[in-house]
């Protein structure tokens, strides 16, 4: 008789604009953590041939295609960064369409525990569907030296992004456990090693 495989518990992980969840991300799954990229979730809703994307163009017409039939992305964040009852609209679209396609992906998950990535984890409400939260947090100076250099864009761009991403006290507020970011990677993978040792003592992501 086989032995149920028991179901992983998700841990939310998410951090602000140049905090380093990517690397951190990346590195528990090099420790064999399945994880599950909201971002990459919101791209695959809106893929040529989904419902998501058919709605999209009857709502804003075709001059938010590509030539290919993929979203025009730059076109659509235009319209809606504009008009805030048109981004309400989009969100309200794809936001449940995110979290089925995000569950469906954590469902299939095989690793003790599995990572949810987001950067929106507490403004989208995503964090409900998690049972612990990894802040990767930096200091505020930090994050705006790592993103000009990594994006090359102006610091009021950096800033504008800041003040849309949920604050850093809310994230912290959220917390379970906090990593604070402001070493080299090699810190950054010790911390991350140290963590997912802690993590795989945990039942349900609760100590």
């Amino acid at each position: 008789m086989t032995t149920p495989v028991a179901t992983p518990w998700i841990l939310g992980l998410t951090g602000g604009i140049g905090s380093g969840k990517s690397a951190a991300a990346q590195h528990f799954s090099d420790l064999g953590v399945d994880l599950v990229d909201a971002d990459h979730a919101a791209r695959w809703v809106v893929e040529p041939g989904r419902p998501a994307l058919a709605s999209i163009v009857e709502h804003f017409g075709a001059g938010v295609l590509q030539p290919d039939g993929q979203l025009d992305r730059a076109a659509l964040r235009k319209l809606i960064f504009e008009v805030p009852q048109e981004r309400r609209w989009l969100e309200a679209l794809l936001h449940p369409l995110i979290g089925e396609e995000i569950r469906n992906h954590l469902a299939r998950a095989r690793s003790p525990y599995a990572i949810l990535v987001s950067p929106l984890l507490i403004e989208s409400g995503q964090h409900s569907m998690t049972q612990r939260i990894l802040v990767i947090d930096v200091p505020q100076s930090v994050q705006i030296q790592r993103t000009l250099q990594r994006d090359g864009i102006s610091e009021q761009q950096v800033q504008a992004i800041l003040k849309a991403q949920s604050s850093r006290e809310e994230r912290l507020n959220h917390a379970d456990d906090v990593l604070v970011n402001d070493r080299d990677l090699a810190w950054l993978h010790s911390e991350v090693e140290r963590l997912h040792h802690f993590y795989l003592t945990l039942r349900g992501g609760r100590s």
